[in-house]
């Protein structure tokens, strides 16, 4: 099934400046394809390659014919990481969409994060948490069309060393929560997003990868918890048809990541020329994804993505450790003295390895960033907003507990 959800204008919108006087040729070749994108058998971006124009050209002329129809779509956890980046994806690419961020706003969220998004008359936040079935169904109510879940407890090192059960809560109780309001509210997606520490390890040399077959042998809290939630999903889905997808995505990196995250936290103690701490001997192995190819691949899971589907997500983009902080020394021109090893963190896996190409097979998409490109991208963007980091210390002042 090719799912290629419609998007949803606001009238109010400034409209975009579209090409003037169609002529009657280019008016014909629309209709046809807009007779193929109602049967789903061209995308988007396929119709937007065709006729020469961007997608939000295309978008609007569509809606504007009646040919997309209104969708509201609410983001859990959208004033965190990943969940504001995906935002703001969704609000370039997508002018006809209505966009609900649902967050509690937690230690990990910051609604500053959303400042440029608030001038949007696409954009609404209600804070509330994932867990709160009565205060889901107020906005159920008026309607949701499809649900991205962003929403969780992440930071590996609080669920080791702080309260496991804030991650049993968010993570299963709250995955639980949004699973009835999608059933009983009948709403048409609903995208999970969890996380490859599911799997468990893979040996420094051994030649295998995460598969969406791959068995859930979590060695953490916080990948227990994750498990639990996607499970909870699997038997929505078998039980009660519910139209769920999880995904399972490597370590991202990017703009507005707490400072509590790895590349944050080496860029700025870097930067101040302060150590960097290395967990045992640094070589533990992460697959490292751009938070914004992270977006497209979530944008064509829930345009294109088939219900009850397992899809990973990663950018065959693994380093270990110590090379990670020793590419941020040589960035900002520090020394590599400043790397200093610390006693391993309990539980802390060997090495995550995850193969996307079912993404790449089913739904085309592959990564658009290279590392050596995004990275000196993300310091930029940190060293331009060191007040906003600033902040985050001020109101997480015990975060450097969790490292």
């Amino acid at each position: 099934m090719q799912n290629d959800f419609p998007q949803n204008q606001n009238d109010s919108q400034e409209k975009l400046e579209l090409k003037k006087g169609l002529s009657a040729a280019l008016e014909k070749k629309i209709e046809l394809l807009a007779k193929l994108y109602t049967e789903k058998r061209i995308s988007l971006e396929e119709i937007a390659l065709v006729l020469g124009l961007d997608k939000k050209e295309v978008n609007l002329i569509f809606s504007q014919k009646g040919i997309i129809k209104k969708k509201r779509i609410l983001v859990g956890g959208g004033a965190g990481f990943i969940g504001s980046n995906f935002i703001y994806h969704l609000l370039e690419n997508y002018p006809n969409y209505e966009i609900v961020n649902y967050d509690i706003l937690t230690y990990a969220a910051n609604i500053e994060n959303m400042s440029i998004a608030e001038k949007n008359p696409n954009y609404k936040f209600v804070q509330g948490d994932i867990a709160d079935y009565e205060k889901l169904e107020e906005i159920a109510k008026k309607g949701i069309d499809a649900i991205v879940n962003f929403a969780a407890e992440t930071a590996v090192g609080r669920s080791v060393h702080g309260k496991a059960a804030d991650f049993i809560h968010s993570n299963v109780v709250g995955t639980h929560t949004l699973l009835e309001l999608v059933k009983n509210y009948k709403i048409q997606r609903f995208i999970q997003i969890s996380t490859d520490e599911v799997y468990g390890t893979v040996g420094l040399n051994e030649d295998r990868q995460f598969t969406e077959d791959s068995p859930f042998l979590p060695n953490v809290p916080y990948a227990a918890a994750k498990a639990g939630g996607d499970m909870m999903c699997r038997a929505y889905f078998n039980t009660y048809k519910v139209p769920v997808i999880v995904t399972h995505c490597s370590n991202n990196y990017g703009s507005y990541q707490h400072p509590e995250k790895l590349i944050p936290y080496f860029i700025f103690r870097a930067i101040n020329n302060q150590s960097l701490p290395i967990h045992g001997d640094g070589l533990h192995i992460r697959d490292w994804i751009y938070v914004r190819d992270h977006c497209d691949a979530v944008d064509l899971i829930l345009h294109k993505g088939i219900d009850g589907e397992v899809y990973n997500i990663g950018s065959d983009n693994e380093r270990p450790t110590i090379d990670i902080a020793k590419i941020i020394l040589d960035l900002v021109g520090r020394p590599y003295s400043l790397i200093n090893h610390v006693p391993d963190r309990p539980g802390n896996d060997r090495r995550y390895s995850i193969s996307a190409s079912k993404a790449d097979k089913d739904l085309g998409w592959k990564p658009m960033h290279t590392f050596e490109d995004a990275m000196p991208k993300t310091i930029q963007w940190y060293q331009h907003n060191i007040d906003w980091v600033e902040k985050i210390k001020d109101k997480d002042q015990d975060f450097t507990n969790y490292i």
